[in-house]
């Protein structure tokens, strides 16, 4: 069993999450944008997102579900409008093409718009959704993933947690980001819960005979639950619509996740990008948003908080704590980089806290 490690510089964890990348066949810049996604997650927090996932994604490139080497194509070009094909490639190489050609357009346009089809999960939306806005543009990105949801009053997974996010030019503040899915807790919350071997919230999920659980191996058979109730569910349809149906690609149960080691993925997103500069002056947006950003702060506090944040402050604090202490991650995570690096032939890769115990 491997002990718990402290500290773990994060440039290391991406040099190594490269390496496997490459070892698979995947492009040096792509291999390093894939793995830098992963760590960013961990260090904002998001460890559900982060390298949990990496040892899913080999799955998936060492099957030929997802394809190593990304070849985008552009199906429809239409002013401020694009429609992207994916050809199962990497998901945030796509991602990170679909935000920049979104935010060229909207420089053009006012607004940019680009659909995107045949993708593949690509780990935490704010990661390109704050890209856009480093650009000067407001970015909303949405997709649809694998079913884990009823329809609502339903007993079959149909929709997926379907994760959307938007950020905006914040001025000092970098972005203010939502990044959320459309159920009550995204379903890597719940894996991250059972590699941790810890109970999950009541709330959070049935089991498949629709009885609530805080079990998360019967959560992932059963079912999770839509954020707000039905609205939730509406939401999650809708982004559904706009990612998959709109793009030509899959939908509904048509769709497989990361955790899906054998099928296409045909995951469906939109990214949809708003010059700033088209409606106002940049620096005047981010001045009246520097001012917004406090006037939401300088509230008083209700019991039990010690402060109010802006939305996407929380993982802006984690991320300088992470940076500077390294990161520390479950047992169940180390152990997976362990055997990914036994099985490419990697160990000397591995951060050396590992290698070294």
């Amino acid at each position: 069993m491997t002990k718990q490690v402290t500290g773990i510089a994060p440039h290391s964890l991406i040099q190594f999450a490269a390496a496997a990348y490459q070892d698979l066949g995947m492009p040096f810049d792509d291999a390093l944008l894939a793995a830098d996604s992963l760590v960013q997650a961990d260090l904002w927090g998001h460890q559900s997102h982060g390298l949990l996932r990496l040892a899913w994604y080999c799955a998936r490139l060492r099957s030929g579900a997802m394809q190593a080497v990304t070849n985008t194509e552009v199906m429809v070009d239409a002013g401020a409008i694009c429609v992207l094909e994916g050809h199962d490639g990497v998901g945030q190489v796509i991602a990170k093409q679909a935000v920049d050609e979104s935010c060229r357009r909207a420089k053009a346009h006012g607004v940019g718009i680009v659909s995107v089809r045949n993708s593949n999960h690509f780990g935490t939306c704010m990661y390109f959704s704050r890209m856009g806005a480093a650009q000067g543009c407001i970015t909303m990105i949405m997709s649809n993933a694998g079913p884990n949801i009823a329809p609502w009053g339903g007993r079959q997974k149909k929709i997926g947690t379907n994760p959307w996010s938007i950020a905006v030019p914040g001025g000092k503040y970098g972005s203010v980001v939502m990044d959320m899915a459309n159920s009550g807790v995204a379903r890597g919350k719940i894996y991250l819960a059972q590699k941790r071997r810890e109970a999950i919230p009541e709330g959070w999920a049935i089991d498949k005979e629709g009885r609530p659980t805080t079990d998360p191996a019967a959560a992932i058979e059963g079912f999770i639950l839509p954020m707000a109730g039905h609205k939730g569910y509406v939401l999650g349809v809708m982004i559904d619509i706009l990612s998959g149906v709109l793009s030509g690609s899959s939908f509904l149960d048509q769709v497989h996740g990361p955790y899906d080691p054998v099928n296409k993925s045909g995951a469906g997103h939109l990214f949809i990008s708003l010059n700033v500069q088209a409606f106002q002056p940049l620096e005047l947006f981010e001045k009246t948003i520097e001012a917004y950003v406090h006037s939401l702060k300088d509230v008083p506090l209700a019991a039990g908080h010690d402060q109010i944040y802006y939305p996407g402050e929380m993982e802006n604090l984690a991320n300088i704590k992470n940076r500077q202490e390294g990161l520390i991650l479950p047992i169940d995570t180390l152990e997976s980089l362990k055997e990914l690096a036994v099985q490419a032939n990697l160990t000397k890769a591995l951060p050396t806290e590992l290698q070294d115990e």
